[in-house]
């Protein structure tokens, strides 16, 4: 598979479209469309990525299939009010295999209409994952410190956090990382003309590095639980 080029309009039309459309029937009669401007140009670009992210860490799942690194368009919608049954966004991940990767630190990077995203998740973690971080942060608050130095502008720390401060005695800097409940680093924009351009590997490539002392620093925390 040749390397990945960029994505196109017709990327961003076809989530429009299923979006307005979402039925089976529109999906089966247009699947050649999502096949050939969405699911074709994720696969280059997990492939153009993958020299880089095993770099991070030679244990990711860097397979470019649906399941793998790429995420489903179909919707589960079992316990969901939304009953539609397609996504208008779409999404790739790096991530170690593990039975529940959603509770473990994950790269990914994520596209709808009209904006795009990436960054670290570590979205699901669990209450005592999280506390497991917070002992982390306390053994040594001075190399904590020096780590989320790293993360500036444009990347945003998000997540839940707690109504009350779980540690008074911190810093308001380090007690904003302290007190979540879940978090990610995350740059967002609404500037998906940069989409369309082979060089948002260069983008994603940077970005991915910068954040490798804060994967590492999270993995900690999946190595306890081996």
């Amino acid at each position: 598979m040749q390397g990945f080029k960029g994505f196109s309009n017709k990327t961003l039309q076809f989530l429009q479209e299923i979006t307005r459309h979402n039925s089976k029937e529109w999906f089966e009669e247009h699947r050649s469309l999502y096949d050939e401007n969405l699911l074709h140009p994720f696969k280059q670009l997990v492939e153009t990525l993958t020299p880089c992210m095993l770099a991070i860490d030679e244990r990711f799942e860097t397979r470019p299939a649906i399941g793998k690194t790429l995420s489903r368009i179909h919707k589960d919608t079992r316990f969901s009010r939304d009953k539609s049954r397609y996504r208008g966004r779409f999404w790739l991940s790096f991530k170690r295999p593990s039975k529940d990767w959603k509770e473990s630190p994950t790269y990914f990077f994520e596209i709808a209409t009209d904006w795009y995203r990436y960054g670290l998740g570590y979205y699901s973690a669990p209450k005592y994952k999280m506390d497991l971080l917070r002992q982390l942060i306390e053994q040594d608050i001075k190399a904590f410190e020096k780590l989320i130095y790293c993360y500036q502008s444009p990347f945003e720390l998000i997540g839940d956090s707690y109504k009350r401060s779980l540690n008074k005695a911190l810093p308001e800097h380090i007690a904003t990382w302290y007190n979540r409940k879940n978090l990610a680093i995350m740059v967002s924009s609404q500037q998906v003309e940069r989409l369309f351009n082979k060089q948002l590997v260069n983008e994603l490539t940077r970005a991915f590095q910068q954040l490798a002392p804060l994967y590492h620093y999270l993995q900690k925390i999946e190595t306890y639980n081996q």
